[in-house]
């Protein structure tokens, strides 16, 4: 694993966290997680599936233990890509908030934690538990669809930096030579393309019940468990 030296002799390791419902994890997710590790020059990601998460509804989502067992499936080839319990583990909503503040408590001091979440479900974080406080703990890395030009890329930045500063704090500033959002308090925003896949966890569950093929649309042993415990039916 890569750590990286500070001036006290302490290595510092960068950890990203991914959370979401994976109902079930698929190529989609694998990609763009792959390629915010690699964009990021990320030592280690934690993907950590919801118990109940409290902006979605929650019909259809099967149990927990499967849901984790295709995650570890899906990533059964990479020590450097986790799959964490812990809000499986907690009762009640699964709060981002909560999450964050746990995996500070047991990693080291000088770990250097990044909260991976799509521009959709970021254009809502002021919605979220305790979302002032969370942006006190963690930099954001806010994954969008790669943009198809210049004035795509410019649009992006422009719609993100409307929210920030109109939902979160005015006193957020776009740095170019960073490509992020700074601000003198809070942890930075950034914002990172990722190469569009037109996957969704919806669709296949749909494929599934139909008796469609989800071949290409998750790992192929992800596929088999699938087959194997009946799962969507």
């Amino acid at each position: 694993m890569k750590c990286y030296c500070l001036k006290s002799g302490v290595f510092l390791k960068r950890i990203g966290l991914f959370g979401g419902t994976f109902n079930p994890i698929h190529m989609g997710h694998v990609q763009v997680i792959r390629e915010v590790k690699e964009g990021f020059d990320l030592d280690k990601i934690f993907l950590i599936p919801s118990a109940l998460p409290p902006h979605k509804e929650t019909a259809g989502i099967i149990d927990g233990l499967d849901r984790i067992e295709m995650i570890r499936l899906a990533f059964s080839d990479d020590s450097d890509f986790v799959v964490s319990d812990v809000e499986l583990k907690r009762s009640g909503f699964s709060y981002t908030i909560d999450t964050v503040r746990h995996f500070k408590s047991i990693l080291p001091e000088n770990t250097k934690l990044f909260f991976i979440v799509g521009l959709d479900a970021f254009l809502e974080v002021d919605t979220w538990k305790s979302y002032k406080d969370l942006l006190l703990l963690i930099p954001f890395i806010v994954m969008s669809r790669a943009a198809t030009g210049q004035r795509d890329t410019v649009l992006q930045w422009k719609n993100l930096g409307s929210y920030i500063k109109s939902r979160i704090s005015n006193r957020y500033k776009h740095s170019a030579s960073r490509s992020c959002y700074i601000h003198d308090v809070k942890q930075p925003v950034f914002l990172f393309e990722v190469t569009p896949v037109d996957i969704s966890s919806t669709e296949i569950r749909e494929h599934i019940r139909k008796g469609r093929t989800i071949k290409s649309l998750v790992p192929k042993i992800v596929e088999d468990l699938i087959k194997t415990k009946g799962l969507y039916l």
